[in-house]
């Protein structure tokens, strides 16, 4: 007599683990987002200049990408709770010190110690979604863990300047705090996650193994993709302001462009367990392109009411494509970089869309200071077409089905 393996849970939310995720993923992105934009405005109210203010989130990226190569060690040393809930406290608990000094020396200070918790944390949550599912399922799990920290990217980084404005900065350093309510869905999480290794064939359940040359090589083509799109989107994203007459304008463009970069990059991860993720990449590079180059003309000359509908629709149209090739060139490196490279993989990533959005912001805003932002975004749209040949090349099957524990 035989036994049927059991069926895949329906809901990707039934399988062990996910919620738990869901929940760090939500409240560590809430204590990144609420800050992101405040942090800068709490050190000019402290006497900060621009140049200063502009330091804040430089210092927070640069920490965060610097740490990140170095939390598949931290992992191996800690284990999965114990990392999380250290990537969570950093994170969470500067935060609150802010209320302590608003001069730049010390927001500074927390902003790189802030780094440190955010590194952790991206780099160790986007591994633990791919492991907490069986292969054929990985697509849909970052669909689910993308969802759960998109909301707050959508709703309250945008709020955040204006909610120390309405009512003071006291309310969104409590904000960012967050993570620290978090940390009991870290040891649950850890739970649910490889400890050691399992000696059966193409069953791997280790949280990572120390990566060399070709692993690295192997990562390029999805990382170059990712940095050109994540490029892109930084650069849109900061300076919006700058782009239309009106702020309402700006946030209907990146409410758009934040929306659809959410929905799209929940939904396309099941997509890409039935059709495979390689097939979707060069589609979605068209797609960024198209948005672009139609953003680039809109803003040729700064866009008014007048233009508020073709605005909001090349906006969104980017957003399609910014969340969708975030979730598949993140599949794609875990695909190249294969089963026993998993933080690896993910740090990789998270180092690449973090330095993509750095780098755009300061590309475009240096073009556009002699040529102006219609060139500036048309420069975007060219550099996206410029990985045409990395997103066609290599394509592979549909990701493995269900039975085996592989990321």
């Amino acid at each position: 007599m035989t036994t049927s393996r059991p069926e895949a849970p329906r809901s990707i939310w039934a399988v062990p683990g996910m919620t738990a995720l869901a929940v760090v993923a939500f409240t560590g992105f809430s204590g990144y987002a609420a800050l992101l934009p405040v942090a800068p405005l709490w050190a000019v109210r402290g006497g900060a200049d621009s140049a200063g203010a502009g330091l804040v989130n430089f210092v927070l990226l640069g920490t965060t990408v610097a740490t990140q190569f170095f939390v598949p060690a931290l992992i191996r040393r800690l284990g999965w709770g114990h990392a999380l809930a250290l990537g969570m406290v950093l994170l969470g608990a500067p935060a609150l010190l802010h209320v302590v000094s608003d001069a730049l020396a010390p927001t500074l200070a927390l902003s790189a110690v802030r780094g440190v918790g955010f590194g952790i944390l991206t780099v160790a949550a986007s591994a633990a979604a791919v492991l907490v599912v069986s292969a054929g399922r990985r697509g849909a799990a970052v669909g689910a863990y993308s969802l759960a920290l998109s909301v707050p990217n959508v709703v309250l980084m945008p709020s955040g300047a204006w909610v120390a404005q309405a009512w003071g900065f006291g309310p969104v350093f409590v904000l960012s705090a967050l993570p620290l309510l978090g940390i009991p869905a870290c040891y649950v999480l850890g739970r649910h996650l490889p400890e050691r290794a399992t000696r059966g064939p193409g069953h791997v359940d280790v949280p990572d193994a120390p990566a060399g040359a070709s692993t690295y090589r192997a990562l390029v083509r999805p990382t170059l993709v990712l940095l050109a799109i994540t490029l892109a989107g930084g650069a849109l994203i900061t300076f919006a302001p700058q782009l239309v007459a009106t702020g309402w304008l700006a946030a209907a463009g990146l409410f758009s462009l934040g929306l659809l970069s959410a929905v799209t990059r929940w939904r396309v991860g099941a997509l890409a367990d039935r059709v495979g993720a390689a097939r979707l990449v060069w589609p979605f590079v068209l797609v960024a392109v198209a948005g672009l180059a139609w953003v680039a003309w809109l803003v040729r000359t700064e866009v008014g009411g007048d233009r508020v509908v073709p605005w909001v629709l090349a906006c969104a149209l980017v957003g399609v494509a910014y969340g969708a090739l975030q979730n598949l060139t993140m599949l794609r490196a875990f695909e190249a970089a294969g089963p026993r490279r998993v933080g690896a993989a993910s740090a990789v990533w998270n180092a690449g869309f973090d330095a993509g959005t750095a780098v755009g912001a300061v590309l475009v805003g240096t073009v556009a200071v002699g040529a102006g932002f219609g060139v500036g975004m048309a420069i975007t749209a060219v550099l996206c077409l410029l990985t045409l040949p990395l997103a066609l090349g290599r394509r592979g099957g549909r990701t493995p089905r269900p039975g085996v524990r592989s990321p």
